[in-house]
């Protein structure tokens, strides 16, 4: 009965195996091996690390990494602090119609990326309902070149970024939260202790693999960004929110086709996306072992 059992239980893993090694490993074997490689198609040949040599003298490349970093370091902390506060709000046993709240809040995630980025582009524009609101509440004088101004659109892909993912991360700490037993948050109260106190020194180290997880989670996301610069700004002005991502689809629809260079490209995604990991689960650990 053992072995019959283990025989049904390979039959339903294998194919899922072959289907991962097919469709992810094989696809990301053949990119390394590409990203040594120039030329186009059948004439592609091998070429050393010449690929990896044009990375450092790059500007376009570099001007991506740069944007990429931008969106990570500033939209990553300022959406998980969000989802934690929101998530901390909605679990109160006192507040109404959380689940009306909730679903609210985690619509975003489910809506077209397409879509909702047009939306985007339409309320930001220079002549948008932001800029009408802004002015006629007198928090500015003049429209924003939200899609226009360099600095102003990196905003707004922040502001989009957020919008979106925020709910996304929302629903992982409600589920952290609810797994919290209440008598710890009854015995802090009994010790006179404030709402921003059991946030810090409960709230925080309780959740502290969810907001691990979630943070490389959004890391990996925000390295990967592609649609919303491409959809909203379309990578400008002058490529001020052009990410890695919107590089490597410009390397291969837009420019002079370049697989080899745009798989060397892609790599460094992955590198970031291993180093940063790495980074983020030891200072996980440390923290830990405090």
């Amino acid at each position: 009965m053992k072995d019959k059992a283990q025989k049904r239980a390979w039959a339903f893993i294998v194919p899922g195996v072959i289907l991962i090694v097919v469709f992810v490993f094989y696809p990301m074997i053949q990119a390394f091996v590409t990203s040594f490689q120039t030329g186009i198609g059948a004439n592609l040949k091998f070429d050393g690390i010449a690929n990896y040599k044009r990375l450092l003298t790059d500007g376009t490349f570099k001007k991506a990494l740069f944007n990429t970093f931008i969106f990570l370091v500033v939209q990553v902390p300022i959406m998980i602090i969000l989802a934690l506060i929101i998530s901390s709000m909605l679990n109160d046993s006192r507040l109404k119609f959380k689940g009306l709240f909730r679903t609210a809040i985690f619509l975003p995630c489910v809506t077209s990326l397409v879509s909702y980025s047009i939306i985007f582009k339409s309320l930001f524009a220079t002549d948008g309902f932001i800029n009408v609101l802004l002015m006629k509440l007198n928090i500015i004088n003049s429209p924003v070149t939200w899609v226009t101004d360099p600095f102003w659109a990196k905003v707004l892909i922040i502001i989009a970024i957020t919008w979106r993912w925020t709910g996304y991360n929302m629903v992982f700490y409600l589920a952290g939260l609810q797994g919290i037993d209440k008598s710890i948050y009854e015995a802090a109260d009994l010790d006179g202790v404030n709402a921003f106190q059991k946030f810090r020194y409960i709230t925080m180290p309780l959740l502290k693999p969810i907001i691990l997880f979630t943070t490389i989670n959004s890391t990996i996301g925000t390295l990967q960004l592609f649609d919303e610069p491409m959809n909203i700004t379309n990578g400008g002005p002058a490529n001020s929110t052009i990410t890695i991502s919107m590089y490597i689809y410009n390397l291969l629809f837009k420019y002079q086709p370049n697989f080899g260079y745009a798989a060397a490209v892609s790599y460094v995604i992955v590198v970031l996306i291993v180093i940063l990991s790495i980074i983020q689960l030891k200072a996980g650990e440390d923290k830990d072992g405090e």
